[in-house]
C-alpha cells in the first residue's frame, strides 16, 4: 500500500508498519517512535528548513519524521543504525527520490564525506530524534568534528535538554552546557510528552535548537585543554575548583597554581566551577596553559 504524509504520524499507523514487517522494537538502540503529527510539523518548523537545504537526519526508524523533512528540504540523508528498519524505510520513502537512507552508525560513518557529497561541502541541518543512551556523544561529535553545519534541531530527554542551556549557578549547569554554548546557541522550542511516542519513554522530551556560532564566544588557546579544566571542575563538583583542578588526573596543575589564577582574575579561591561562565573558564584554562 502507499503510504502519506498522515500515515505515519499516528499511533495506530506507527503500530500497523511495524506489525506489517514484524518488527520488534530494540532497547539497545534505544528505539521510540514519535506519533504526533502536530509535533512533527512544529519540529520542521522550529528547524527553519527549506528547499535549500540538505538536512542530516539521524536514526529515522520506521521514516515517519524523514517524509516532513523530504516535503521541506532539497536533500535529506537519514543514517540509521538498525539494519531492521531498512526494508522499511525504502518502502515508506518509496516516493522521495530526494532521500539517501544509509545502514551506518552516525559516530563511525564520515559526515564530512556525507555533506561533501550531497550538498558540496556547504554547511547542513541536523534534525534527529535521538537515542537517549547516547545523545551528549553523538552531539558532541558533530561538534568536536567541526561538521560543516548551520543547526542542529533534535529531540532528546527533557533533563539533558535543560542542562545544555542553562547559566552558572543552577544545579543544572555542568560541563555539557559550557560544551554545548562554546559551539551553539542552544534553545527549547517545545517539551513533548512521553505519551507522544511508541513504546513510552519513562521520562518527558523536549525538542532543543542549537543554531552554531560562526565563531566560539570564548577565545581558547588550546580547545582541547579548556574542555579538559571545565570537565575537571565539575567532576567533584562539591570540592573547590582549586582542588578540582589539582587533584585532576592529566591537567598537571596544582592547587597554588589555579588559586593564584583565580585572584589575578579577581575571583575567591574558595569558589567551586557552577559559579564560572564560559569565557572565565576560558580565561582560566588560557592562564593555566601557561603552567603545563
Amino acid at each position: 500500500m502507499g503510504y502519506d504524509m498522515a500515515y505515519l504520524g499516528t499511533p495506530s499507523n506507527t503500530a500497523a508498519v511495524l506489525q506489517k514487517h514484524s518488527f520488534s522494537i530494540r532497547k539497545k538502540y534505544g528505539q521510540n517512535f514519535l506519533t504526533d503529527r502536530h509535533i512533527l510539523e512544529k519540529i520542521i518548523a522550529a528547524a527553519q528548513i527549506t528547499k535549500e537545504d540538505c538536512v542530516l537526519e539521524i536514526g529515522p526508524g520506521i521514516g515517519t519524521m524523514t517524509q516532513y523533512l523530504a516535503e521541506a528540504a532539497g536533500t535529506v540523508v537519514a543514517v540509521e543504525i538498525d539494519k531492521e528498519l531498512i526494508p522499511i524505510l525504502q518502502e515508506t520513502l518509496a516516493e522521495y527520490d530526494n532521500v539517501v537512507i544509509k545502514n551506518e552508525d552516525i559516530l563511525k560513518i564520515d559526515i564530512h564525506q556525507i555533506v561533501a557529497e550531497y550538498h558540496g561541502g556547504k554547511p547542513v541541518k541536523v534534525v534527529a530524534n535521538l537515542p537517549y543512551y547516547i545523545t551528549t556523544p553523538i552531539i558532541m561529535a558533530l561538534f568536536e568534528q567541526k561538521v560543516p553545519l548551520t543547526s542542529m534541531t533534535v529531540m532528546v530527554q527533557k533533563e539533558v535538554a535543560e542542562r545544555m542551556q542553562v547559566g552558572p549557578g543552577t544545579k543544572d549547569y555542568g560541563a555539557l552546557s559550557l560544551a554545548v554554548q562554546y559551539y551553539a546557541k542552544p534553545e527549547i522550542v517545545m517539551h513533548v510528552p512521553p505519551g507522544c511516542f511508541i513504546p513510552r519513554p519513562k521520562v518527558g522530551s523536549a525538542v532543543i535548537r542549537m543554531v552554531r556560532h560562526e565563531k566560539p564566544p570564548a577565545k581558547a588557546a588550546d580547545e582541547a585543554f579548556l574542555f579538559a579544566v571545565i570537565r575537571a571542575s565539575f567532576n567533584q563538583r562539591r570540592k573547590t575548583l582549586a582542588n578540582a583542578l589539582a587533584n585532576a588526573e592529566g591537567l598537571s596543575v596544582s592547587r597554588e597554581q589555579v588559586a593564584e589564577t583565580l585572584k589575578e582574575m579577581g575571583l575567591s579561591e574558595a569558589i567551586r566551577g557552577e559559579a564560572l561562565n564560559l569565557q572565565q573558564f576560558a580565561e582560566l584554562a588560557n592562564c593555566l596553559s601557561g603552567f603545563v
